[in-house]
């Protein structure tokens, strides 16, 4: 069973890994593996909480990133890899294959660079098909051409992220929520966080801080990186909007483009995901939603399927992505960036890890295990758990495992959310995460509760009730923690 330790706890460890996100809890599964004292310090209320709960939960192939780039290379490697390990961790998703669909015959060019790419990268099985096989592909997309991905795929990012952390929690490491850094020393061989929580001391640092990975580098002294936020925008529909899509499908990318442009994916319980638009924002933390932006996000939609022109959305949301900017603009989105700082030995960056940094995680992980490999001894751990605890979806299950479940513990009996058919059961043991995450958002992300059509309208105060059994005063419940509160005083009649 998972333990939250003592964060009073004074000790030095042999890695702090900053930043709660894919790619930071896939570096603390990885050096889980090892005999190492490991820490994770993320800033927010719970985990995924930045770039990894605003995307496209799509798995990519590796064909729309540079060749010979670091997102070309990790894009490959972790394409070998995130299959197998979301199934040793048993976390939700699909190898789906994939369109990028060519609305006029003088694209085609543009598909045959995309695989030529994709070939040098190499990706598997790639194919230029024609107007009659998409149609088979997709029976909802349209086209003349398109480049056909088989090994593209789906799966649910947060989900995924909490899964590689509840992980490497089974196996000895230390997750805090709500401990932004603050400040970093380098004294005595040793770089000391600053924390709301505490000082914490590590022999090395891993900075998976996301959007704010320059700023972090900042508080060690590392003044060469910069991350330009870029919005992406998107619509969801209800899982039963009456349109079943099986692949994603996607436009050629326009050039030059800080985006893939806006294309349509399905996720996994049913809905279809339009989006992402793509523009600056000077807020990091801007996540709003703009008329429009979503005005193009139907319009666009709609070009490659025609049939979402009279589908409603239950739903729209944002996501930030980190680009790179140098100062002469000669790279103008950027590579990936996964290096030691020579001003600081011991404090390893990565910047700028956006799309395709999902499925570049568990590649980038083991990258970065590399790095620390080769300064120091690695003894792995003979007790390493690869497996995290499971849990049981009310939803997932027939008729008489439920009527088991509900006999031994009535709780499995009280549906809290209808729309998602999650149980009491469900949502208590979410709250009862071993990394202490008690918003709205840490349900929602652990059952789907408030993701279906009502969006919460029903479930939501279900959810407080269960909380303040829980032992959580109403006017400390929020959405997503920090100045997110439900509540704000009491009204008598």
């Amino acid at each position: 069973m998972l333990t939250v330790m003592d964060e009073t706890k004074s000790s030095v460890y042999d890695v702090a890994v900053i930043g709660g996100g894919a790619v930071g809890c896939a570096v603390l599964r990885e050096l889980s593996r090892y005999d190492l004292k490991l820490l994770l310090l993320e800033r927010e209320a719970d985990l995924a909480e930045g770039i990894s709960k605003g995307n496209s939960g799509v798995i990519h192939a590796g064909f729309n990133v540079s060749a010979g780039s670091l997102k070309a290379k990790t894009n490959a490697a972790g394409l070998g890899m995130i299959y197998g390990l979301a199934a040793e961790l048993g976390v939700p998703h699909r190898k789906t294959g994939k369109l990028v669909v060519a609305l006029a015959n003088a694209d085609r060019s543009r598909l045959e660079e995309l695989k030529a790419d994709g070939d040098k990268n190499g990706v598997q099985d790639l194919e230029i098909v024609d107007e009659a096989a998409i149609r088979r592909l997709e029976p909802l997309a349209r086209g003349h051409w398109a480049l056909y991905s088989p090994h593209t795929g789906i799966i649910s990012p947060y989900e995924f992220t909490i899964a590689l952390a509840e992980c490497a929690g089974q196996n000895g490491a230390r997750v805090l929520l709500e401990a932004p850094v603050e400040a970093v020393d380098f004294r005595g061989g040793l770089f000391h966080l600053s924390t709301p929580k505490g000082t914490f001391a590590a022999r090395r640092v891993v900075n998976s801080a996301g959007l704010f990975s320059d700023e972090v580098a900042r508080l060690a002294g590392i003044d060469e990186y910069r991350v330009f936020p870029y919005r992406g925008e998107y619509l969801i529909t209800d899982k039963d909007c009456g349109l079943r899509l099986g692949l994603p499908v996607y436009p050629v990318p326009p050039r030059d483009d800080p985006g893939l442009g806006i294309h349509i994916t399905p996720t996994l319980e049913g809905n279809i995901i339009l989006g992402p638009s793509a523009e600056p924002v000077d807020d990091k933390r801007d996540v709003s939603s703009t008329r429009k932006a979503m005005a193009r996000l139907k319009a666009e939609a709609a070009r490659l399927m025609p049939e979402l022109s009279r589908v409603s959305f239950i739903r729209s949301y944002a996501g930030i992505r980190p680009k790179l900017v140098d100062a002469s603009d000669k790279d103008r989105f950027g590579d990936f960036i996964v290096e030691e700082s020579a001003l600081r030995p011991g404090w390893i960056n990565l910047v700028g890890i956006e799309s395709p940094g999902l499925t570049a995680a568990p590649a980038i992980a083991v990258m970065v295990a590399g790095m620390i490999g080769a300064k120091t001894d690695l003894r792995p751990k003979p007790e390493f758990k690869p497996e995290r605890l499971r849990r049981t979806r009310f939803a997932a299950l027939g008729d008489g495992e439920r009527v088991g479940l509900v006999a031994r513990d009535a709780d499995w009996g009280e549906m809290v959310c209808r729309c998602e058919h999650v149980a009491r059961a469900e949502v208590v043991a979410a709250l009862r995460n071993p990394f202490g995450a008690k918003t709205m958002d840490a349900v929602k992300r652990r059952t789907r509760c408030g993701m279906g059509r009502c969006q919460g309208g029903f479930c939501t105060p279900r959810i407080v009730e269960i909380l303040q059994d829980e032992g959580m005063p109403v006017d400390r419940i929020t959405k997503r923690g920090g100045g997110s509160r439900l509540f704000y005083g009491w009204l008598k009649g």
